[in-house]
């Protein structure tokens, strides 16, 4: 009898479900922990000097600045474009160095967008329309993507015992909700090798990916509410086109069809897993009310400062160990317990598992920091939303804070939230100034380094290339 053990480990102070072993996650490791001695500032200049440098020329000036080092991880990467769009020929492949991942996914990835449209099938025809309204806004759907390649990667892995559980895994997932009673657990099924000779990836793992896109999708719906966006990839947000009311239902409706079809999986500890994410994104998004402008708006949620310790959040280092845990509940923990979820269903061995738990996790990190980098160095049309959102929402992101590291009239300013008339715009001249921005960058590719390291531990394959190839060519991308 195969007994699976769930511990847990600790990000920060937040609890991080990891299968079969403990896997410590400090958020200060790889440069994340901030110098305390260099605090020079621009005191020889007054505030109209510096600010009337521009904060145009400044921004170009530092963009340059961060390119790609000789010897880093982008110096010979392809580009985020290549390694995402490209990927349509799969099937028949005509050759290259970069893989492309659509080509390797085929018509999985390609229906992907269609079977969701049928998970959301409702009575109500605005309800439908509004939840399917991102999905037809062309996004390059990078998660189910992901999901996909570790399903493919990890099927060549070692796997463990049970087949009989992993023949459950193969049901159709639109079959009725009840096993028939002619699928046992352990009894006489085909071997595993013949399974995977025969399907690379399992229905579940599909319907994983599906899944893990539907909650992204909520995610997006609700975050754009509370950030009172107006745009989302490169056209009107959901809220601005149907209104809040209609949007928070819709991403109510989108978390709701997705745990109907995670039971369906019939899978204890996956619906664990993406049942923690859920609670990891709210958890995550109350962390950055908590340290955004918008908590002054309610009072409640202002004063529940005070339930918290005072030196988890009073000094630098303390406000990046919060940064990166934040960054961990609210981006990197869904694209980390989908990819260890695919490794689960696939019936792979708890190491096997956990590295595709840690290539998630610090991918996710990775991306996210790139994301917060290019709120400073790209504009609105490239970025397909606007930018500078965050200083403008009162959030300070890692570029700000190791700025804040050089020049010490950013700490207040960080303090209250941005919300004098002209902080945002001098603390947008203080990161340009500053290197906080290659810095931001130097801990993205430390991140990549360890995905890169994580997934290398599962047989070669070209699912496993293309997801190198992917997690290299995060340094690179625009959008």
């Amino acid at each position: 009898m195969l007994i699976l053990a769930v511990r847990k480990s600790r990000v920060g102070g937040a609890a991080l479900e990891c299968r079969r072993r403990v896997v410590f996650y400090s958020p200060v490791d790889h440069h994340v922990r901030l110098a305390s001695t260099n605090t020079a500032t621009a005191q020889n200049e007054g505030e109209q000097g510096w600010l009337s440098k521009g904060v145009t020329a400044i921004k170009s000036q530092m963009v340059r600045g961060i390119g790609a080092k000789k010897g880093s991880l982008t110096a010979t990467s392809p580009t985020w474009t290549n390694a995402i769009a490209s990927a349509e020929t799969l099937v028949h492949p005509k050759g290259g160095s970069v893989i492309n991942p659509r080509e390797l996914l085929g018509q999985d990835l390609k229906l992907l967008t269609d079977n969701i449209r049928r998970l959301l099938g409702s009575g109500h025809p605005v309800l439908t329309t509004i939840s399917n309204y991102y999905f037809h806004a062309g996004g390059k759907h990078v998660r189910p993507l992901i999901v996909l390649l570790i399903a493919q990667a990890t099927s060549i892995a070692p796997k463990l015992g049970g087949a009989g559980q992993e023949n459950a895994n193969n049901l159709p997932v639109d079959q009725p909700t009840i096993p028939s009673r002619e699928i046992t657990f352990g009894g006489h099924v085909e071997s595993i090798d013949t399974y995977a000779a025969n399907l690379s990836i399992l229905p579940t793992q599909r319907r994983l990916a599906e899944i893990t896109e539907m909650i992204h999708t909520a995610s997006l719906l609700h975050d754009d509410v509370i950030d009172l966006a107006m745009t989302r990839r490169a056209q009107s947000s959901a809220n601005a086109e149907f209104g809040n009311k209609m949007a928070i239902l819709a991403g109510d409706f989108l978390l709701a069809r997705a745990s109907v079809a995670l039971a369906r999986l019939r899978n204890v500890e996956v619906v664990e897993l993406l049942a923690t994410v859920i609670s990891n994104l709210v958890e995550g998004e109350f962390m950055q009310l908590r340290n955004s402008a918008l908590n002054e708006e309610k009072g409640w949620l202002y004063h529940a400062k005070d339930m918290l310790k005072a030196s988890d959040n009073d000094t630098l280092n303390g406000k990046f160990q919060y940064y990166i845990e934040k960054t961990y509940l609210k981006t990197a923990s869904l694209i980390a317990k989908s990819c260890q979820a695919a490794a689960v269903l696939g019936g792979c061995q708890p190491e096997i598992v956990d590295a595709a738990y840690s290539y998630g996790k610090n991918l996710g990190l990775a991306f996210q920091l790139v994301d917060d980098m290019l709120d400073f160095t790209v504009t609105a049309d490239e970025f397909g939303k606007p930018v500078n959102a965050d200083l403008k929402l009162g959030v300070a992101t890692a570029p700000v804070l190791y700025a804040a590291e050089q020049f010490e009239d950013l700490h207040p300013l960080i303090e209250r939230n941005f919300g004098n008339e002209g902080d945002v715009e001098k603390a947008l001249s203080f990161v340009l100034q500053s290197d906080g921005l290659s810095r931001t960058r130097a801990l993205a590719e430390s991140y990549c380094r360890q995905a890169i390291e994580a997934i290398s531990a599962l047989p070669p394959s070209n699912a496993q290339t293309a997801l190198i190839q992917l997690t290299e060519a995060v340094l690179t991308r625009k959008k």
